[in-house]
């Protein structure tokens, strides 16, 4: 089973910028197409203009309620320090 095209999954993902190296946090049915949408500049966000853009994190939950919730959080400040430093953590380990 490949969890990036089960459509019976939300998704919450996090895109860096090859560009400027900003991080942007979204919320989506389709991950594969979302990110697609993202790079060709098709997605009227604050990423158009930013790409090309890296998948660096994403999590899978079974309801969009869950899945928002989560983005939420991610986007408030503790959320986004925390994740923010895990991901610099595990990105400098893995090059």
């Amino acid at each position: 089973m490949n969890p990036v095209s089960d459509s019976k999954f939300q998704y919450v993902y996090i895109l860096r910028s090859v560009k400027d190296g900003k991080w942007y946090t979204g919320c989506t049915e389709d991950l594969r197409k979302r990110f697609k949408e993202h790079n060709s500049g098709q997605f009227e966000s604050w990423t158009k203009g930013r790409g090309p853009f890296e998948l660096i994190y994403y999590e899978a939950y079974r309801n969009m309620k869950d899945a928002y919730n989560r983005e939420k959080q991610i986007k408030s400040g503790p959320g986004r320090e925390y994740i923010k430093r895990r991901l610099k953590r595990f990105l400098s380990l893995t090059g």
